[in-house]
């Protein structure tokens, strides 16, 4: 693809955050430094969070609130809306909990200036304080987007950072919302892939500190991403002949 101006290019930040006032301060610093403009989405934080959120805007941060949580998949979806209101043409989405390593983010921007309709996905690199079950559980999900895609393409759908082409992307979800909570980030790569849309894959150092902070409701979230997995099973489908065409020819 033809390599486009920078200058026609405006990309921001997107955080969903819940609960995490003791990490945001240093994330949005760290992505200020990339001049990158942050839109914060509190998605019904508590009142230190909540305050901390207030702070940050009152430096110039974007703010978008929820009254209630509504989850992380929802939190994406009106920082993405918001982000094209504001004129933006992608969004970086980064957690909010300072997992991820802030040297590996300028290859996504410079990713961007090279194919700016690819959506970049982080895939995970981890050190040794992963926790081994959330280690090895994520394959589940690999092996399962392997299938429905019939593609090893797509190295982690579950990586929290990843850069969005805006417009192209809120035209997706406008027909597939992929869902409220923990399922969107898988759904929303396996409906673009589905829709003929290019994913690069770039390496995040991940890091999950002692004193973490995670949101993950094991059965709750197990369960509807199990439900997610077989949703999408059927739906792929009837999309087969499509799917091994497009692999016919990638090969």
């Amino acid at each position: 693809m033809t390599e486009l101006p920078m200058t026609d290019l405006h990309p921001c930040a997107l955080i969903p955050v819940y609960d995490h006032p003791e990490t945001i301060a240093a994330v949005c610093d760290r992505l200020s430094a990339l001049d990158l403009p942050v839109i914060l989405v509190d998605d019904g934080c508590s009142a230190p969070c909540r305050h901390e959120l207030e702070r940050l805007a009152a430096q110039g941060h974007h703010l978008v609130r929820h009254a209630s949580n509504r989850g992380k998949g929802a939190a994406v979806r009106s920082g993405l809306t918001e982000a094209q209101r504001l004129g933006y043409t992608h969004a970086l989405q980064v957690d909010a909990d300072g997992q991820h390593h802030a040297d590996d983010l300028p290859a996504f921007i410079e990713s961007m200036a090279h194919a700016p309709q690819t959506l970049l996905a982080g895939y995970a690199c981890y050190d040794e304080s992963v926790p081994k079950v959330r280690h090895y559980g994520r394959y589940a999900t690999h092996v399962w987007v392997w299938i429905n895609t019939l593609s090893c393409h797509i190295r982690d759908t579950m990586c929290g950072v990843r850069l969005y082409p805006v417009a192209q992307v809120n035209a997706l979800l406008a027909q597939h919302p992929c869902g409220e909570r923990m399922t969107f980030d898988t759904e929303v790569l396996v409906r673009w892939y589905w829709s003929g849309g290019n994913i690069e894959n770039l390496p995040v150092r991940v890091h999950y500190p002692e004193d973490g902070i995670s949101h993950y409701h094991v059965w709750r979230d197990n369960l509807q991403i199990s439900r997610m997995h077989a949703r999408l099973f059927f739906a792929m489908l009837p999309r087969l002949p499509r799917l091994l065409k497009r692999h016919w020819v990638a090969s």
